[in-house]
């Protein structure tokens, strides 16, 4: 049952990812990108802090490293996609973004050394293909839009990684947390360093902010690391994946952006690779023995 809730929960945030590339791209029409970033970590820390503050009294030194970690990764990895956003729209930001569960695997094949298999070779190489049906434009070259969503879902990668790795031995609510104190710590300095706190907010702009804190920021995360507990690594990041599938979607319906047979198609590649780099279908010879093997009385 906790597997089944778990899965529950990534789809939740799966679906409320995807309609925040919409709500960032109408944030980002009153607010900078580093205003919208601050704004957002900062509220998730204040509402986590009076619901679960009380977690902090108990928090190790090894959950404080950790988790200044994790919020300094999460800050770069947004402020690439935040500012990614400006220069490009928000159904290729979301699809490029998706393209981190195809580095995941190649993170850690570097920490751990383990060996890459040809279905996740055939993934990266599909997702490439896609990327360019996707982002490259007539004259063969990528907007600088693009190229910040790209490096953000390298920064999302590790992001994941961490994440898996480290809620597995400490307390997820608490390194949500301090998580957030961290991503709001680094937001609050750069706006201030950057002469950008905002002497008054458009109501539009207050209720992009309140959606992307509350839902987009605390729940969802919440919800990511809570789950990361009971479920597996790879049913987690196919889960996930289709944040990507509800960003398009959500766009084409609410922003009324143009979708073209060419992203259409750049977008299923790099979905099929997403599939095929994290479900590995099995040869049938494989399922049979494995099924076997099950069966033997152990």
């Amino acid at each position: 049952m906790k597997t089944y809730i778990a899965d529950g929960m990534l789809l939740v945030t799966a679906i409320v990812w995807g309609s925040g590339f919409v709500v960032t791209a109408i944030a980002l029409e009153y607010l900078t990108a580093y205003q919208v970033m601050a704004g957002r970590f900062l509220l998730a820390s204040i509402i986590l802090t009076v619901l679960f503050g009380s977690r902090l009294k108990k928090a190790s030194k090894s959950v404080i490293w950790k988790g200044a970690l994790l919020g300094t990764i999460l800050y770069i990895a947004f402020a690439l996609q935040t500012v990614g956003l400006q220069y490009t729209t928000p159904s290729k930001n979301a699809f490029l973004t998706a393209v981190n569960v195809i580095i995941v695997p190649l993170i850690a094949y570097a920490v751990y050394k383990r060996r890459i298999d040809g279905y996740e070779i055939i993934g990266s190489i599909m997702a490439i293909v896609g990327i360019g049906f996707l982002s490259l434009q007539g004259s063969l070259t990528m907007n600088i839009g693009d190229a910040l969503s790209l490096a953000c879902a390298v920064a999302f990668a590790f992001d994941i990684f961490c994440t898996n790795l480290f809620v597995q031995k400490e307390d997820a609510i608490a390194l949500t947390i301090i998580q957030f104190l961290t991503a709001s710590f680094i937001g609050v300095l750069v706006i201030i360093s950057q002469g950008e706190i905002p002497t008054s907010l458009e109501k539009e702009a207050i209720y992009s902010l309140v959606y992307l804190g509350i839902f987009s920021t605390t729940i969802a995360y919440l919800f990511q690391n809570v789950a990361n507990q009971y479920t597996t690594a790879t049913k987690a990041a196919i889960i996930l994946s289709t944040e990507s599938f509800f960003g398009m979607v959500l766009s084409v319906i609410f922003l009324h952006e143009m979708l073209t047979s060419r992203m259409v198609v750049g977008a299923v590649l790099i979905l099929l690779a997403i599939l095929i780099a994290e479900v590995k279908p099995a040869h049938p010879k494989k399922k049979l023995m494995k099924a076997l093997d099950n069966q033997t009385p152990k």
